[in-house]
Formats: structure tokens, C-alpha cells, sequence
């Protein structure tokens, strides 16, 4: 269980290049088998790397065991949010109206013509450059398309580049929760207020002003609003921060 309170974590934290399983598992798989127990960051915990078992808990999430969230998820993405979303009936409302909106028809039909003409927009811009951070370049370039179909950002029109500041947050998302200026996880905060200050400001727009109509996730989110009692104004603000946040990250780093 390594060193009390802090267990194994510095052991853990130690850096790793390489793509293989990370040195921590795989020393610890020889010496104990594929579950063992383990003590990071003050949290006893168990690890396990077997695949059947890790299948068997996933399908037993509701009844045998419950879903939990890192301290930084927690944060980031709001506890309520986080709990009242792991409820059946608000995740299967919310699994419905996504793919209502990004499911493989609309992709096929409307958003992959709607993406190719971005990314050739910004080839464009991007050939003219001397040189360019691939991942960096690419993350702004989704972080942008996916703010335009869930809420209808205009970059264009914005006063702050936004997505510049949410290149590197999965960094600090999965970084120890220490909000000290000059941590990922400081950093991660800062670019998450931004975020969350400009979906605020859109979803009041739009709410004041319910005669603008723009067709987007947004749209459907607030005509919901009048028959779902589980919406709150918090939760939705969370809810498109979290949907923003898992689209950009994930296609990003796939393209790259």
C-alpha cells in the first residue's frame, strides 16, 4: 500500500514515454496478478487490468456498483450534474435527444458536408502559415464546429478566442485536483470559466428571447425545458459544457 497518506503515488506519478502499459501496472501485475489493491493520493483503491472482469463491473453500473467520478471530473463538470445525470430516465432522455441531433443519419446527411467545408476552410488558412501545431490547430478547429451545432457560436464574432484556451484541457483534467496558479489543473479551471461564462451568456440570450429560433441542440433543450421537470438552468449549462468538452477532445486527438 506504500508510504501513509500518500501510498504509491509518487511511484505512480513517475513519467512514461512509452505507449506500452504504463511501468506501475505492469510491476504490480507480476507481483499481485491482474487485481490488486493499491492507496493514491490519500484513496485506497483496487485496480484491475483484466479485461472480463472490467466487462462484468461496466454491466453491473446501477445495480451491483456505482459510478463515481475523479475529484477533478467532479469539479469541472459539477457534482449535481454529474449525479443527477447517472439517473436511468434523465440518461436515456439525454441519450435520445443527442442522437436526435448527432446520431449516424443526421452525421451522414448533415454534419459531415457541414465539417468538410470547415476543415477546408481552415486548410486554407492553415497552408498560408509558415508552421502549426497539429493537435492544437485541430482541437480549435472542432472546438469551434462543435460550439456551432450545440449552441450556434460564431468564432467570428467572438471577443476572445476560446478555443486556444481548451487545446491542452484534458491535460488538466486528469491532473491531481491542486488549484494553484501554474497547475494544469489551475489552468484547466480558468479555461473552464471561460467556457461556462459563454454558454451562460448564449442559453440567457436565447431564453429572453424565445422567438429566436437558430435549429440547433440548443433549440430543442429550451422547448424541452416546458415538459422536463429535471431541467434546471445550472444543469443544462453543465449538460452542453460536458457534451462540448467530450465531443472536442476525443475527435481532436483521433484526427491528429
Amino acid at each position: 500500500m506504500g508510504l501513509p497518506l500518500i501510498g504509491e503515488t509518487l511511484s505512480f506519478l513517475v513519467s512514461n514515454k512509452s505507449i506500452d502499459m504504463p511501468p506501475f501496472i505492469k510491476k504490480r501485475m507480476k507481483q499481485y496478478g491482474p487485481i490488486f489493491r493499491t492507496s493514491l493520493a490519500g484513496r485506497t483503491l483496487t485496480i484491475s487490468s483484466d479485461p472480463e472482469f472490467n466487462h462484468y463491473v461496466f454491466q453491473q453500473e446501477g445495480k451491483l456498483v456505482e459510478r463515481w467520478y475523479m475529484d477533478s471530473f467532479a469539479k469541472i463538470l459539477h457534482q449535481d450534474a454529474t449525479r443527477i445525470n447517472a439517473q436511468k430516465n434523465i440518461h436515456k432522455y439525454l441519450r435520445n435527444v443527442i442522437l436526435g441531433h448527432f446520431g449516424p443519419e443526421v452525421l451522414k446527411d448533415k454534419m459531415l458536408p457541414k465539417l468538410e467545408d470547415a476543415i477546408d476552410q481552415r486548410l486554407q488558412g492553415w497552408s498560408k502559415l509558415s508552421s502549426l501545431e497539429v493537435k492544437k490547430s485541430t482541437s480549435a478547429m472542432i472546438f469551434d464546429f462543435s460550439a456551432k451545432q450545440l449552441f450556434s457560436y460564431e468564432p467570428e464574432k467572438a471577443k476572445e478566442n476560446i478555443a486556444e484556451s481548451f487545446t491542452n484541457f484534458l491535460q488538466g483534467l486528469m491532473s491531481f485536483p491542486i488549484n494553484i496558479p501554474g497547475t494544469a489543473y489551475h489552468r484547466c479551471l480558468q479555461n473552464q470559466k471561460k467556457a461556462i461564462n459563454l454558454i451562460t451568456t448564449m442559453f440567457e440570450e436565447r431564453k429572453r428571447n424565445p422567438e429566436i429560433c437558430k435549429g440547433d441542440f440548443l433549440d430543442q433543450i429550451l422547448a424541452d425545458m416546458k415538459t422536463e421537470t429535471f431541467f434546471t438552468d445550472n444543469f443544462i449549462i453543465y449538460m452542453m459544457f460536458g457534451l462540448l468538452l467530450a465531443s472536442f477532445e476525443t475527435i481532436s486527438s483521433t484526427l491528429t
